[in-house]
């Protein structure tokens, strides 16, 4: 997912636990969405984190190297945060220093040298390689996309919608209906969405909107019926009352990691990863040992507790709900196979001007425990 929205996975994510594996939590999240409380600060785009320096590979005093990473300030960056915060770089003997990266500066910074690695988006990567940019992904640390689809609380009386409302009579609903879109790949995956269930997204009306603040805000006047983001904002805008989520990535099977792959990627360029091939090693290691933990700790209240200080701001109920919704894997390898179905799944939102293309030459799971 170029970068759809700012909190959007397809956007600026990446990652699929290794055949699918999530975790046993993901199911669970609806659940918790229906019971986020009304009247929480809502936030209507990730929280961007505190970049802290750019700057190359660096070694200290102590024996630790310090690398730059970049990333986005939504969900998928929960991983590397919590490979800081559970000691698995100090372990690695690396010190990490965080840089915020967009759609559009994500890939050139990590050319530049100003980052060694970037936690990107399928989308975004896939399309720099279009571009014979020379970089590989080196581990896969999140699965599928954790959107949303929130209806004016209008709208979901009107055509007896609830967080419960099977996924196809759902999109039967929308048929016909006005939907908000604040870029290519939000509207690309409602499409998804509506195709999977015999809607056809050419008779939505949609209204372009500048972003997802824009969207809540046409939203909540009744300008538009619904629109689809990635999580948290689909849940904090239900948290006060201005909306109904009917849809995620658990009950849209076209959008949870089984069919659509890969949420988020390590990605790293050529020239770095030969150079510094123990480094890369130390790093995807890290991350992996933290993917692996939330694979099995996703409730725990350390990952909470990470997860609410990299997202200030948003209601702790709220990140409680969103969090399941991303396939956390237990091992961060990659597969044929799954770069397939990821690179499949991006193709099919129309999102990108030429048709994304990944071999093994752009992957590996060499720097992989």
């Amino acid at each position: 997912m170029t970068q759809h929205d700012a909190e959007s996975p397809t956007a600026r994510t990446t990652g699929r636990a290794e055949h699918g594996s999530a975790g046993p939590t993901r199911t669970r999240a609806r659940a918790g969405a229906r019971f986020v409380a009304a009247g929480s600060a809502v936030v209507l785009c990730a929280v961007a984190l505190t970049a802290c320096g750019g700057g190359g590979t660096s070694k200290n005093s102590d024996g630790t190297t310090t690398v730059t990473v970049g990333v986005a300030g939504n969900i998928f960056d929960m991983p590397i945060r919590l490979a800081e915060a559970n000691g698995y770089f100090s372990k690695q003997k690396l010190k990490v220093k965080y840089v915020t990266t967009t759609a559009a500066t994500g890939t050139s910074a990590l050319e530049s040298g100003s980052i060694q690695f970037l936690n990107d988006s399928p989308t975004d990567f896939v399309s720099a390689i279009g571009k014979k940019v020379p970089e590989t992904a080196i581990a896969a640390d999140g699965g599928g996309n954790p959107l949303g689809l929130i209806v004016s609380t209008k709208f979901a009386k009107a055509h007896g919608l609830t967080a419960d409302t099977p996924a196809a009579q759902v999109a039967k609903a929308l048929d016909g209906s006005t939907g908000g879109s604040s870029s290519a790949n939000t509207k690309g995956e409602a499409s998804v969405f509506l195709k999977a269930y015999g809607v056809d997204a050419g008779k939505v009306k949609w209204v372009s909107l500048p972003s997802p603040a824009a969207d809540k805000a046409a939203l909540k006047s009744n300008q538009i019926d619904w629109f689809v983001t990635s999580q948290p904002t689909p849940l904090a805008i239900q948290g006060t009352g201005d909306g109904v989520v009917v849809a995620d990535s658990i009950k849209v099977t076209a959008w949870s990691e089984q069919e659509a792959g890969y949420g988020q990627v390590v990605v790293g360029r050529n020239s770095y990863l030969s150079q510094h091939a123990d480094i890369a090693k130390k790093f995807a290691t890290a991350v992996q040992q933290a993917t692996a933990y939330m694979n099995a700790n996703i409730d725990s209240a350390t990952v909470q507790t990470v997860a609410q200080k990299a997202l200030p701001g948003v209601p702790a109920a709220v990140i409680k709900a969103s969090l399941p919704q991303v396939g956390w894997p237990k091992s961060d390898t990659m597969t044929a196979a799954d770069w397939t179905k990821t690179v499949t799944f991006v193709n099919s939102l129309g999102a990108l001007t030429q048709e994304a293309k990944v071999t093994s030459d752009n992957w590996t799971n060499k720097y992989l425990p």
